[in-house]
């Protein structure tokens, strides 16, 4: 059975506006939807008490009951930080607890790949007449770190973006309509990968968005979004499964641009045998 959150995402395209209100303050604050009445959950979302009930009936649920039952059995792990998931239970097998949680992150995130959106994500990064620019999240910074250097090994123009907030909006003030962005944050989400976000989508630009939820703020400016699952097995969010699909995005990129990729990857790795950068020994 599909958990709350899972639901939302599935239903996340075809709601309705006042139930997408709801639906956000239900994956914004589980603790709230747990505990607090059809009404306030409605004047929060400013809308009425029966939409609530309906959002709880498209969900599949058999009410709001039935609905906030689910919440409060099963806080999503995802939505709360580490020093509150610290508190909890040890985990007594811990590789094999991990090797389960992580497993089943990555065939989750990849399931739930929509081929049309990849393949539109995969021909924006591939077209060298494109500005690519990415940018992560603190948490995630390792995540776009990789994209980006597998997309630069692939194709000029690739931009990493990071450092101060003048930083970003310098690099930001660059960007040409029709340029990409792709933007990677999981809840709680940092204000800046969501302002850049914002500024690319009104300035005409294209953004790929990897995070947590098809309601998520980030996929609300987002050209193509991809929804990943980070559940750890312990206090901290996995990264696996967005690396993951950095890797099959970075993968259906050098499958598109297969002939001038192998001519630039060539001329990389002549340049590292001249330096004598690596070495196998």
């Amino acid at each position: 059975m599909r958990d709350l959150a899972a639901r939302i995402d599935l239903h996340a395209v075809s709601l309705p506006p006042a139930e997408r209100r709801v639906a956000e303050i239900v994956l914004a604050d589980p603790a709230l939807a747990a505990f607090t009445t059809v009404a306030e959950l409605g004047r929060r979302a400013r809308t009425s008490g029966a939409t609530v009930v309906r959002l709880a009936h498209r969900l599949g649920y058999e009410g709001w009951v039935d609905l906030q039952a689910e919440a409060r059995a099963r806080i999503d792990q995802r939505l709360r930080p580490a020093t509150e998931r610290i508190r909890e239970h040890d985990v007594h097998d811990v590789l094999a607890a991990t090797a389960a949680r992580e497993a089943e992150n990555v065939h989750r995130t990849l399931e739930a790949v929509d081929r049309p959106a990849f393949d539109r994500a995969v021909g924006l990064l591939a077209d060298r007449k494109r500005v690519v620019r990415v940018l992560a999240g603190a948490a995630q910074d390792g995540v776009g770190t990789f994209l980006s250097d597998a997309l630069d090994l692939l194709r000029a123009g690739i931009v990493r973006i990071g450092g101060s907030a003048v930083a970003v909006t310098t690099q930001l003030a660059h960007s040409e309509p029709g340029d990409v962005l792709v933007a990677i944050d999981l809840r709680r989400y940092e204000r800046w990968v969501l302002d850049a976000a914002e500024v690319t989508a009104t300035n005409g630009g294209l953004v790929i968005a990897l995070t947590d939820s098809r309601l998520s703020p980030l996929a609300r400016h987002a050209e193509v979004s991809f929804t990943v699952t980070a559940e750890g097995a312990g206090p901290f969010d996995s990264h696996v499964g967005t690396l993951a699909l950095a890797n099959a995005i970075a993968t259906g990129v050098a499958t598109r641009l297969r002939r001038p990729a192998t001519h630039r990857l060539d001329r990389v790795e002549a340049a590292w045998r001249a330096a004598g950068a690596l070495t196998d020994g």
